[in-house]
């Protein structure tokens, strides 16, 4: 297979009014080790992200804490303010050089977030922000609403929440339409399974962060192994292949900063699961 053969097959979905396909891509792993400071080669990370552009990937997935400030940064220079791109981002998190995640949902400090998303990824208005995760020391609705603000001012096209419950998904919708959520869910791990019923039944994308987990690949080898072989593909390709099919408001942004891996991840889009096949997989974790 080519290298330019590879190109993004799945299904779409419309966030807000943009059209994207459904495959996107994680752009977490661009930083360095443990997600912290820049990667040993700013050039070749830059190139990932061009190159998943090129293979029809228009939906890319970042944070201002990863880094922090470096993801963003890259992807800015990468490919700069296009048309026929989503970026989103997030802000409510703080990472520090002890590998700390620490939830920071402050209006004001969000207030400041976007205006410094807006200056790195080289835009006037992000696509997509999504509240990071809940703070227990900011009231969720004063968080809510700061993004709800930041919409109305222009400086945001749509807003998304991470990390959330199917209360707290309500809560935010009281407020704000909300356009996508991200909370983590694999082939293992399913404990989001209500809040993608939800998504599911109001049309909300839902992005499953951690779409390939080890413990899949662990957990469900020789299923992975078995229905691999019959497409002639790879465990992460069955993996992702099956949360495709699970819902279509499934939005999987696996992450990578190697090149091959983009590739892999991107030919997963055109692979095509028999129902029996899918009904395995899915019963094999309930």
């Amino acid at each position: 297979m080519s290298h330019n053969s590879i190109t993004n097959e799945s299904e779409t979905f419309e966030i807000g009014e943009t059209t994207v396909h459904r495959l996107g891509f994680g752009a977490m792993r661009l930083c360095g080790e443990d997600i912290i400071g820049a990667p040993d080669d700013e050039e070749a990370a830059r190139k990932v992200v061009q190159h998943a552009v090129d293979c029809g990937v228009d939906f890319i997935d970042t944070a201002d804490s990863y880094g922090p400030a470096v993801s963003e940064r890259l992807i800015g220079e990468a490919i700069g303010n296009r048309d026929d791109v989503v970026v989103a981002t997030k802000a409510g998190l703080l990472r520090n050089d002890a590998g700390d995640w620490i939830a920071h949902g402050d209006p004001d400090y969000i207030r400041n977030q976007v205006l410094t998303s807006l200056d790195r990824l080289q835009t006037d208005t992000i696509d997509l922000y999504q509240f990071h995760r809940p703070d227990d020391d900011t009231p969720f609705e004063d968080s809510i609403a700061t993004f709800a603000e930041l919409k109305d001012d222009g400086l945001v096209d749509e807003v998304g929440v991470s990390n959330v419950s199917a209360e707290l998904l309500d809560r935010a919708r009281e407020q704000v339409e909300i356009a996508t959520v991200q909370n983590r869910y694999n082939l293992h791990d399913r404990g989001s399974r209500e809040v993608l019923e939800i998504c599911a039944d109001e049309g909300i994308g839902f992005i499953p962060w951690a779409p390939i987990d080890g413990d899949d690949l662990a957990a469900y080898g020789d299923l992975l192994d078995e229905i691999a072989a019959a497409h002639d593909a790879t465990r992460r390709q069955v993996a992702l292949a099956w949360l495709l099919e699970r819902a279509d408001v499934m939005l999987p942004i696996p992450g990578t900063s190697n090149r091959d891996h983009l590739e892999s991840n991107v030919a997963a889009s055109r692979l095509s699961l028999s129902d029996a096949e899918v009904q395995r997989l899915t019963q094999a974790a309930e």
